[in-house]
C-alpha cells in the first residue's frame, strides 16, 4: 500500500505481531487525504506477504521488507517510521542501519528497545511484567527453520476481543479475527540476543516519540520500557485500547501528522 510521491511527508507504517498492512487501513486513509505519502508495509510471512513462517529464518528476513523499503528511499527523503507493538523492534533495526534517512521513529503502544540492551529484553519484560493470563486462548505453534526447532505465536480471538480491540469498533475486531497469521518472536535468534546491537551514534541519534495508549492492558510495561531510555518524548492518546490505529485514528493521524511536522 503505497501513496502518491508528490505528498510531503512520508510515513513508514509497521504492525506488530500476528498483524499486517491491513490494520493500518483508516490511519493510511486519513493521512493520505491530508497530502501525506504512506507507505504500510507487510512484514516477511505477514498479511500478503508470500513468504511461509518457516521460510523465515531470523528477525532480520523478517524485518527484511522495512529495511527495504528504507534503503530504496530517494537520497534526501527523511522518512517518518511508525511501529506498533512488536513492529517497534523491526524500526528500531532500520534506525540502527539507516539513521541519516529517518527523521523520527514513532513508537505506537509498541516495544522501546534501549541502547545496551539486547532487543529481545523488550518481550522478555512483557512477560514477566504483564499479567500472567494475558494471553488467554492465543495458540502456541511449532515451527521449524534454519535454526531449529522455534514456537510461533497465534493470538486468539478472545485475546484480540477482550486485550487487543475492546475499544475498537466491532467491524475491525472482525477484521483481525479473519486476518491474523502466526508469528515468531524469534527468542533464540542471535539477533535478539546482541547487547551491541543497537548504538548510541546510530539508533540513539535518532529522535523517538512514543505514543501511550491510555487503555491498553500492556500501558504501565510501556511506561517502564521508556523509563530506560532518557530523553524519549510520550504523548498520551486517551480512549485508545493497544489497536490504537482502530480505536482512535482520528487521534493517531493528527498526532503523527503533528510529529511529522515538528520533525523535518
Amino acid at each position: 500500500m503505497e501513496g502518491s510521491s508528490s505528498s510531503s511527508k512520508h510515513f513508514i507504517l509497521v504492525h506488530g505481531l500476528c498483524h499486517g498492512a491491513w490494520c493500518w487501513y483508516k490511519v493510511v486513509t486519513m493521512l493520505r487525504s491530508e497530502g501525506h505519502r504512506v507507505t504500510a508495509l507487510d512484514l516477511a510471512a505477514s498479511g500478503v506477504h508470500p513468504a511461509r513462517i518457516d521460510e523465515v529464518h531470523s528477525f532480520e528476513e523478517y524485518s527484511q521488507p522495512l529495511l527495504d523499503a528504507v534503503a530504496e528511499a530517494p537520497a534526501g527523503e527523511r522518512l517518518i517510521l511508525v511501529g506498533h507493538s512488536f513492529g517497534g523492534l523491526s524500526i528500531a533495526l532500520a534506525m540502527e542501519r539507516f539513521p541519516e534517512k529517518i527523521a523520527v521513529a514513532v513508537f505506537v503502544a509498541a516495544a522501546v528497545p534501549c541502547v545496551g540492551k539486547h532487543i529481545g529484553i523488550i518481550p522478555e519484560l512483557i512477560r514477566e511484567k504483564a499479567p500472567k493470563d494475558m494471553l488467554l486462548d492465543s495458540k502456541m505453534i511449532p515451527i521449524n527453520n534454519k535454526q531449529g526447532p522455534g514456537t510461533a505465536i497465534l493470538l486468539g480471538p478472545n485475546f484480540l476481543a477482550e486485550k487487543g480491540y475492546p475499544l475498537s469498533p466491532a467491524e475491525d475486531l472482525t477484521l483481525a479475527k479473519l486476518l491474523v497469521t502466526p508469528t515468531s518472536q524469534f527468542v533464540d535468534d542471535p539477533t535478539m540476543k546482541d547487547d551491541r546491537l543497537l548504538t548510541s551514534a546510530n539508533y540513539g541519534s535518532v529522535k523517538r516519540v512514543c505514543l501511550m495508549a491510555m487503555e491498553d492492558d500492556l500501558k504501565e510495561v510501556h511506561r517502564y520500557m521508556i523509563t530506560l531510555s532518557p530523553g524519549v518524548e510520550v504523548e498520551e492518546i486517551a480512549g485508545a485500547d493497544h489497536a490504537v490505529m482502530c480505536s482512535r485514528p482520528r487521534e493517531l493521524s493528527d498526532l503523527l501528522a503533528k510529529i511529522g511536522s515538528k520533525y523535518d
